[in-house]
């Protein structure tokens, strides 16, 4: 899978940045109970390839085989947010408006919160791919700034006015060089910040009581998040939530997550959120394509690739959101929990012959049934 695949071989694309300011913050790494028992506010499923998976033909079993809503399985384990990226105009016509407002009926009829996750572009935003959708091309800095507007206002207010409201978004996915490029890229902060600013006023003005989140990948590089977020402070960007990816195999030790945490909310007085993370219940493929996770060298030391295993992990990740000093870890969020492999609902919008490199990290077995992890996610201290 294009996005991950480049995501770890080029280290999530940190981009030496310069930081501005002091050292690195020194905690101590999280153990289990370091929380004192306090429940997690997010514990969430990224869902996005839901619809498509199932217009695939993908079912969704109970751990003993019966079929089930994936939702209902979500609701009744304790999931509280289900995240949906959106993209502008996919060649496969998923991820957009049309499928989102159908699938945040049935996410409110069970329950479920909706956390937004816009990457504005066609395809996936990540550290390193931030693709101008095609729509936009040959707009000017002002004429991109009000695609944003527009392009924000459009989908929550859709949602909004279906009853639906978003409780969390996304403004852009993975922003560790910016959004909408080049011309919001990290070498010009003065129009990535507009770009920014446009999509949180538009979420204020269409949701009032939405949160806001930012979010960047690698989360354990302290010296990102204090040169990204330092810049975000001096060019007046107002936001509610500091947003991580955190996957193991490649963003570093979890001691290193646990002091990144610890000092961007006190520097920036925000909570965090570890937006995207994952484990692999088995290395072994359920289609032809070699997924991501592979090999045992990948793999966390303690923690095997295995349906306990991936589950052990998920506690430990919950574990390190709710460790974060004052109560500022808000939750997290399992990214594609859902994307189990159906042929057709592939990886690339584009290409319909493309593979599943994911479906041995998803939270639904071989056989469609849900593991172990789904529950430990939702219920964590509950």
């Amino acid at each position: 899978m294009r996005r991950r695949s480049v995501l770890a071989a080029a280290g999530a694309a940190t981009l030496a940045a310069p930081v501005l300011g002091a050292t690195q913050a020194v905690a101590a790494p999280v153990v289990s109970g370091a929380s004192g028992g306090r429940c997690l506010e997010i514990r969430g499923i990224d869902i996005s390839s839901l619809p498509k998976n199932e217009d695939h033909g993908a079912v969704y079993r109970t751990a003993d085989g019966r079929r089930e809503d994936p939702i209902r399985l979500m609701a009744q384990a304790g999931v509280t947010h289900a995240r949906l990226k959106v993209w502008v105009n996919p060649a496969d016509g998923y991820n957009n408006k049309a499928h989102i407002l159908p699938l945040a009926r049935r996410l409110k009829r069970a329950g479920v919160g909706i956390w937004i996750d816009f990457h504005y572009s066609d395809s996936w935003a990540d550290p390193a791919h931030q693709t101008k959708p095609a729509a936009w091309a040959d707009l000017d800095v002002a004429g991109l700034t009000r695609a944003v507007y527009d392009h924000t206002a459009d989908v929550l207010g859709a949602l909004k006015r279906q009853g639906t409201p978003a409780q969390l978004v996304q403004i852009g996915n993975e922003l560790n060089g910016g959004l909408i490029w080049p011309e919001g890229n990290w070498e010009h902060f003065d129009t990535m910040t507009a770009f920014l600013k446009a999509g949180l006023s538009a979420a204020k003005d269409t949701t009032p009581r939405v949160r806001t989140i930012l979010h960047l990948a690698n989360g354990g590089d302290n010296g990102l998040y204090r040169w990204w977020f330092d810049n975000m402070v001096a060019y007046g960007v107002d936001f509610d939530v500091i947003g991580l990816s955190y996957y193991p195999f490649w963003h570093g030790p979890i001691a290193n997550a646990a002091a990144n945490m610890a000092d961007i909310t006190a520097r920036y007085g925000k909570p965090c959120v570890i937006a995207e993370t994952a484990y692999p219940f088995t290395l072994e493929s359920e289609d032809d394509v070699n997924d991501i996770l592979n090999d045992p060298s990948q793999l966390t030391e303690g923690f095997p690739a295995t349906p306990e295993g991936q589950a052990a992990w998920l506690r430990a990740v919950a574990d390190l959101a709710a460790g974060v000093p004052d109560g500022q870890g808000l939750g997290y969020c399992y990214w594609e929990g859902l994307w189990t492999y159906r042929a057709g609902s592939g990886w690339d919008p584009a290409d319909p012959s493309s593979g599943n490199a994911w479906e041995n990290l998803a939270l639904f077995d071989f056989q469609d049934r849900a593991l172990p992890g789904l529950r430990t996610l939702g219920r964590y201290r509950s």
